[in-house]
């Protein structure tokens, strides 16, 4: 039987914790720790000596590339094993033990895990998202003797089920093992200068990020990420079929980091997203993209107007003229540093005008957007009524549904000098070592309040202003 001595690429730190009998297996902690990587590297080695059957489960699954099929693949490839093993569109299979990787999404496959028999090990990846709902499921759905649930997280809130189960108060025959980045022997130096640097740089992050320290359900975001949970699928617990406008937002991105994306928004509902970089000088080649986006759901579109953005209207506005069957897609702008909508009217339940309420337009739409997902927890939770127009649903079908969560969940409250508020800037971010929200830009453009489409191309426009100037 091989041994794990001769693997290498496993960290030694962890071979007590694989080795321990259990039921449930709880490794968590910070990025950069090993975690995954070494569950694959386990599970091959187990894979390779006996016969298994492992289904291997996240939350949000749309796609085989989101699961941990990639990773067992590379780690097949480190071992030198791809002889011993059969990879498959959608399993993986050792042809010396019979043993059998499944992957499923548990958000759209949970009656589908529900009804497998004989499974050995249920690995559960990036297990903060569990729900108590989805573990009254799998818990007994695991029951063949000497079965095992593999449980691997990153802490995002400590009000989270799976920190307050296998962590708070772990059940009996739970192994529990918290590893960060300083006991991966295998991080590169690069990596850990990283690390260095943003904890000089922000010392609440970097435990948060680095040491696997949850937060609580954090109250300096403008959206909550347990208010976005409420809302994935709403508009389907409820049965209620989304209606009304169809718009797409666009936030534009030509260089560097960023990436651009889109939105595809169906009255209360977010249903689609799309990212793609686009490169230094493609800003019509995005825009046409988003354009067909935008003919094919028959919606509207909304983009970003700052920056590169800035001659996106006048890109669309040729694409409709270069169309021959006289249709034309509508659009607006949107500028984030512009003033509010509806300045003199009272935000909310406040006495505060919006004037007073928001330094700009950003600030408003993320409100606006926040009181939402609000209403939509409550709705869900504490049975309040709101019409639909005060809600908000995200389809569990969307792509990058993960990231998007994550990015709705970030941006902190902020003030001007006047006391107004503002949303955390993109250069704040960058200071905590945060990707540029771009999806949640998007999304937000989306449920923009205030806009204004438009038809006909800029050069029509101008040629309408010059006609008028001359009356």
């Amino acid at each position: 039987m091989e041994t794990l001595a001769n693997k290498p690429t496993l960290n030694p730190a962890l071979k007590d914790f694989w080795l321990a009998p259990a039921r449930n297996r709880v490794l968590y902690g910070g990025r950069s720790s090993s975690k995954s990587w070494d569950a694959a590297g386990f599970i091959i080695f187990l894979a390779c000596n006996y016969k298994l059957r492992v289904c291997c489960a996240r939350q949000f699954q749309n796609k085989i590339a989101e699961s941990v099929y990639t990773l067992l693949k590379i780690q097949i490839e480190r071992f030198g094993l791809e002889s011993q093993f059969k990879i498959l569109d959608n399993s993986i299979v050792n042809l010396k033990t019979g043993t059998e990787f499944l992957f499923y999404g548990l958000w759209r496959s949970i009656d589908e895990v529900k009804s497998l028999e004989g499974i050995d090990i249920l690995w559960l990846e990036e297990a903060h998202n569990l729900t108590a709902d989805q573990w009254k499921v799998l818990e007994p759905t695991i029951r063949k003797e000497g079965s095992q649930v593999w449980i691997i997280f990153n802490p995002k809130l400590a009000t989270d089920f799976a920190y307050k189960r296998f962590v708070s108060k772990p059940p009996p025959n739970t192994v529990i093992r918290k590893i960060n980045y300083d006991e991966n022997p295998f991080l590169s130096q690069t990596m850990i200068d990283i690390i260095v640097a943003a904890k000089a740089a922000d010392p609440d992050e970097y435990a948060h990020i680095y040491e696997g320290i949850p937060r609580d359900d954090d109250e300096s975001v403008v959206i909550k990420r347990s208010w976005i949970m409420a809302a994935v699928d709403f508009h389907k617990k409820r049965s209620i079929a989304p209606s009304g406008r169809k718009r797409i937002g666009f936030d534009v991105a030509d260089s560097g980091h960023d990436l651009c994306a889109e939105i595809y928004a169906h009255g209360f509902a977010a249903i689609w997203s799309d990212m793609w970089k686009g490169g230094e000088d493609e800003l019509l080649k995005s825009c046409t993209r988003v354009y067909a986006s935008a003919v094919e759901r028959e919606a509207s579109i909304t983009y970003d107007s700052i920056g590169v953005g800035a001659s996106a209207g006048a890109k669309f506005g040729e694409i409709n003229d270069a169309r021959q069957d006289g249709r034309r897609v509508t659009y607006s702008k949107f500028n984030a540093g512009a003033a509010v909508f509806k300045p003199e009217s009272i935000y909310g339940s406040t006495q505060t005008k919006n004037k007073d309420m928001f330094a700009n337009l950003k600030a408003q739409a993320w409100w606006l957007v926040a009181d939402r997902f609000r209403n939509t927890f409550n709705a869900l939770h504490n049975g309040t009524e709101f019409d639909e127009d005060e809600l908000i649903s995200i389809s569990a079908d969307i792509p990058n549904l993960e990231q998007l969560i994550d990015e709705l969940s970030t941006p902190k409250r902020d003030f001007d000098a006047t006391g107004k508020v503002k949303v955390e800037s993109k250069k704040d971010l960058a200071k905590r070592e945060v990707d540029s929200p771009n999806l949640a830009d998007a999304f937000i453009m989306a449920f923009a309040p205030g806009v204004e489409p438009m038809s006909i191309s800029q050069d029509t426009i101008k040629q309408l202003s010059r006609m008028g100037s001359t009356r």
